[in-house]
């Protein structure tokens, strides 16, 4: 496994120039209950909409959410959908943004109207002018770009085919950015990937790559004899093609295929995953990571794209979360700070279809007799979630003396554990609260309460889930420990 963290820090280093098809994407999330007496049409009922940043904006967005510097070249309209664009992309730290307006055609945005509950896409409404651009507005694109290639470390054009990134446009940036020994990755739109002659690597998915080959592209001995075909044709390192659920396969000029499998994982909806995996490879890339290390961190960025709702981002910390196994992470990773954050990665372990548990307690002096339970709490999920009494709780309960170590220092002990997925502090006497936010599928608790005094028990219940008390390990007690080491002292 490569070094996460020192490629992680490296990919801070780093700048990326992005040009490509900006566009505004709107989810409108409802429900659809009945027809419409007007029309054979169905009625949504609408519960909530948001707004995001889309196309190449969505790439640019990953790359600044992964720690890296993103300097981004798009094309709006003269309209309220391209000032939203501007002000949006204004408020993403680490990106700068240069936005070529055009009077003539309007700002690229697409409404989706999705299933809240089955997060499945119903309709899609797009507002756009694919033309390519006029000659005066390709200067101005061409302008605007080539000087900024002397700051970048990699170049990244996200083809959309919405007039970007016209032949000119491609022409003259990745012949600037090679002369500058800049690498250029394109994620294309064209079947014709002659058009992309000279860049460093194309990233077409399987249905792209397939239509531009004229290949079946079915199996990894197909894409790999296809691919060298368009190498040659685009003159270009490496063509890497991805392939949703199976993966990605990486063919080089020279050298053996590469394919990296997919992250199991449940889909929520796959809309910007290819931005990520673009975005991820152009920062690893950058970094200098190999090619196989590139394609691990991407396909792992994939899989925590699909698995988020509406147009999404991925950032560093998430990523290492996907990549490193639980054992290997930091402990303060393990630490939630808040609520929201606290149902985002229960979320995110539910909808892999992971079992979640909970159990909780002071953790004032960490003995056998914690860490029975807490093996045991382990054993019955694949996802421990630990309810921690803050310090003033601590105090109500137990007395002014304690606790003996602050909150701080006693999440850190329990996160070190390897039993140990997550640790949230909360402030009231019962984690009652936190329960009703987890929806644990199992709550666990010490074998010296009845299920009756096991707090949250019903909510627990009436889903569906279960109670399960841990026999206590005798002899050990934290009140008995810090009695014993008052009287030692004395």
């Amino acid at each position: 496994m490569f070094d996460f963290d020192d490629l992680s820090q490296a990919i801070a280093r780093q700048t990326v120039l992005c040009v490509g098809d900006l566009m505004l994407d709107e989810f409108v999330y409802g429900e659809v209950s009945r027809i419409s007496p007007e029309a054979p049409a169905p009625v949504i009922a609408v519960q909530r909409s948001e707004t995001n940043i889309g196309g190449a904006g969505n790439v640019a967005r990953n790359i600044a959410a992964l720690g890296a510097r993103c300097i981004f070249v798009g094309l709006v309209g003269q309209d309220t959908a391209g000032d939203q664009l501007e002000a949006e992309l204004a408020k993403v730290d680490g990106i700068a943004c240069v936005l070529v307006r055009d009077p003539a055609r309007p700002t690229t945005r697409k409404v989706r109207f999705v299933s809240e509950h089955f997060s499945t896409h119903m309709l899609r409404a797009d507002w756009e002018r694919a033309a390519p651009a006029s000659e005066d507005i390709e200067q101005k694109l061409i302008a605007a770009i080539l000087p900024l290639i002397a700051r970048a470390d990699i170049v990244l054009l996200s083809d959309y085919a919405k007039g970007v990134l016209t032949a000119r446009v491609l022409r003259n940036v990745i012949d600037a950015a090679r002369k500058a020994g800049k690498r250029v990755i394109v994620d294309p739109k064209s079947a014709n990937l002659a058009i992309y002659r000279g860049a460093s690597v194309l990233t077409p998915n399987r249905k792209e790559f397939s239509e531009a080959t004229r290949s079946r592209a079915e199996t990894e001995q197909e894409i790999a004899a296809a691919a060298q075909d368009a190498i040659y044709l685009a003159d270009c390192e490496a063509i890497l093609v991805t392939q949703s659920e199976r993966g990605m396969t990486l063919v080089p000029r020279q050298g053996d295929p590469v394919h990296v499998p997919a992250y199991p994982v449940k889909v929520r909806d796959v809309s910007g995953a290819g931005d990520t995996v673009v975005a991820v490879l152009a920062s690893a890339l950058a970094a200098g990571a190999a090619w196989e290390d590139a394609l691990r961190m991407a396909s792992a960025a994939a899989a925590v794209a699909v698995s988020k709702q509406g147009t999404a981002s991925v950032t560093a910390s998430e990523l290492r979360r996907k990549i490193l196994p639980h054992a290997y992470r930091a402990a303060e990773e393990k630490i939630v700070e808040s609520d929201a954050e606290l149902a985002a990665r229960v979320g995110a372990w539910r909808r892999e279809g992971l079992r979640v548990g909970f159990t909780n307690g002071c953790f004032d002096i960490l003995h056998p007799g914690h860490v029975k339970v807490l093996t045991a709490a382990r054993a019955a999920c694949d996802r421990l979630v630990v309810g921690l009494n803050s310090d003033a709780s601590v105090k109500r309960l137990k007395g002014e003396s304690r606790p003996v170590q602050d909150e701080r220092a006693r999440a850190e002990v329990l996160a070190a554990l390897e039993a140990v997925d997550l640790v949230a502090i909360f402030a009231e006497d019962t984690p009652l609260r936190l329960i009703e936010l987890v929806r644990p599928s199992v709550l666990v608790k010490g074998g010296d309460y009845t299920r009756e005094q096991v707090v949250g028990h019903e909510v627990v219940e009436a889903a569906g889930g279960e109670v399960l008390l841990i026999d206590i390990l005798k002899g050990h007690s934290t009140t008995a420990l810090v009695d014993r080491a008052r009287s030692d002292q004395r």
